[in-house]
């Protein structure tokens, strides 16, 4: 009989980082993910160990090769704090012939860079907002108010506010400043769609499979507020923007536009050189068009978060969910050659 693959879940742990204070929530939670991770490969009768990323990088090397795992589910969102850093870890593995699930490290790269992503989706014929990169913060306004303001290489909402959508020059100018300050880092410029908000999350287990379509309802928030998921009501449950902006999965759609979202979706997955899983966050205008917010490669896929309602929706078992990323990095592990001093 052949033994069961030993699995390896590993994932950055929590670390603090020179941002605002109160933006910690996403990153504490990406330990409580890995452990959900971990109950539902159990369940699937395989040897499954977590490693947490920490300071120490070799450290962390060293653990992995102690274990040495047929494959590691890689929950990695950065490295000491910083979620730059992410398609970094993804290299290190690439590089060791480790075979993982989630992107490769190109596609965590070029996703990460907001702009640049929008300018291989535009490049690609798929529509994109308008937008442009603010580096010193004085740079000449090319695009029409009202706008939004957010760091150009954070994830999981970091840095979107309800400030964060200005309206003229002067508001402009003080949250690109804020940015720059907070985040230091370039900042993305981009035409604000006030619009319906939807995201589809796409799985690829063989074929890549467009998910039920979720949107953000925001039919409650204040009417002084702009209708954004920012990084409170994203994350903190006591929240009341938290409470104002549940999702609705399957969202609302009649065939056309439900076909249209997921044909963009799987069309952004193959672009950017997505794999397994991500998902494809949209707005749409007043006159129903859709445009790419971004794609994110690493979204979320704890057992409350968007993917796994989706995957519900579908009929998808969180289990078997796993089985099959499982399967990929399987497929995907080097076998190096015994001579070769760097062999595991």
């Amino acid at each position: 009989m052949t033994a069961a693959p030993t699995i390896a879940i590993v994932f950055n742990a929590y670390e603090p980082r020179p941002t605002e204070a109160a933006e910690r929530l996403s990153e504490e939670s990406v330990a409580e993910m890995a452990r959900q991770a971990q109950d539902a490969v159990l369940t699937l009768g395989l040897g499954v160990t977590l490693i947490p990323l920490q300071r120490s990088l070799l450290n962390f090397l060293g653990r992995v090769r102690e274990v040495n795992p047929d494959a590691l589910i890689n929950l990695c969102e950065g490295y000491y704090g910083r979620p730059q850093w992410e398609s970094n870890v993804a290299g290190i593995f690439e590089l060791l012939g480790l075979g993982f699930t989630g992107s490769p490290a190109k596609t965590l790269a070029f996703c990460q860079d907001k702009f640049k992503a929008k300018a291989v989706l535009r490049a690609a014929g798929l529509p994109t907002a308008p937008a442009q990169l603010m580096i010193a913060g004085d740079e000449p306004l090319e695009l029409r108010f009202p706008l939004i303001v957010k760091p150009n290489a954070e994830d999981a909402s970091l840095g979107i506010y309800p400030h964060s959508v200005v309206r003229d020059e002067t508001a402009l100018r003080q949250q690109v400043r804020r940015c720059l300050d907070n985040y230091r880092q370039p900042v993305l410029v981009e035409a604000f769609i006030d619009g319906r908000e939807f995201n589809v999350s796409v799985l690829d287990d063989g074929e890549v499979k467009p998910l039920p379509v979720s949107e953000i309802d925001f039919s409650a928030m204040p009417k002084d507020l702009p209708r954004i998921l920012g990084y409170e009501a994203k994350w903190f449950e006591d929240n009341p923007l938290y409470k104002k902006t549940p999702p609705i999965c399957p969202a609302p759609v009649d065939d056309e536009l439900r076909t249209k979202l997921q044909g963009l979706a799987a069309a952004a997955f193959r672009t950017m050189g997505c794999r397994d899983y991500a998902r494809v966050d949209f707005r749409m205008d007043a006159k129903g068009r859709p445009f790419i917010l971004e794609v994110n490669p690493n979204p979320d896929i704890s057992i409350n978060a968007g993917y796994a309602r989706a995957l519900k929706a579908a009929g998808i078992e969180y289990a078997a969910f796993w089985g099959a990323m499982v399967r990929n990095a399987l497929a995907r592990k080097v076998s190096h050659d015994p001579a070769d001093a760097g062999a595991r």
